[in-house]
C-alpha cells in the first residue's frame, strides 16, 4: 500500500490558515512583496488610528490610497488625505491594488474583502480588534493572503524591516 503526501506548498492551500498565530516569515512576505496599499476607512483626522497608520506607511515607502465612502467635506470622494486622492471605493481605484489594509469594525469588515477579491488584491490586512473568519475563509479560497487583528505599523518594526 503506498501513501501518497502532498509536497508542503500542496499542504498549504488546502490547509486552513491560523489566524491566531502569524509566523514572522509569514507577514514579512507579505510585508516586502507589497507596493501599493489600499487603506479602506482612511481618516483625514490625525490623531486617528487609519491616518497615522497611513502616514507610517508612506514613510516606509509604501503607496497608500485612501478609500472612504463616509468621509465629509474636502476629504469626502475625490479629495485628498496625505496627499493621495480619496476613493468611496476600491472598485473605483484606477491602479492594481497589492494589499487592503482595513480600518473597518468586524461587522462591516467582510464587505471590504470582497471588495479587495473584486478587484484582484494580494491580501487583505484587517487592523488590530478586527476579524471576520468567514470573510477571511472567501479571501482565501480566492487565493488572498489574510491578517487579522494585526497592524502593520507595529509589525514593520518587530520584524526589523528597513524603510524602502
Amino acid at each position: 500500500m503506498m501513501i501518497h503526501v502532498p509536497p508542503d506548498d500542496a499542504r498549504q492551500k488546502t490547509a486552513r490558515m491560523d489566524h491566531d498565530h502569524y509566523s514572522d516569515a509569514y507577514l514579512r512576505d507579505i510585508l516586502t512583496t507589497v507596493r501599493i496599499i489600499a487603506v479602506v476607512g482612511a481618516s483625514p483626522r490625525p490623531q486617528r488610528p487609519s491616518h497615522r497608520v497611513m502616514r507610517f506607511l508612506q514613510r516606509h515607502g509604501y503607496r497608500t490610497i485612501p478609500a472612504n465612502p463616509f468621509a465629509i467635506g474636502p476629504f469626502a470622494a475625490g479629495g485628498e488625505i496625505l496627499g493621495e486622492r480619496v476613493h468611496a471605493s476600491l472598485a473605483e481605484i484606477e491602479e492594481p491594488i497589492d494589499m487592503v489594509d482595513i480600518f473597518r469594525r468586524s461587522e462591516l469588515a467582510g464587505a471590504a474583502v470582497d471588495e479587495a477579491i473584486a478587484v484582484g488584491a494580494k491580501a487583505v490586512w484587517m487592523q488590530l480588534d478586527v476579524r471576520d473568519a468567514a470573510a477571511a475563509a472567501r479571501a482565501e479560497a480566492k487565493g488572498l493572503k489574510v491578517v487579522m487583528d494585526r497592524c502593520p505599523a507595529i509589525e514593520i518594526p518587530r520584524l526589523g524591516l528597513a524603510p524602502r
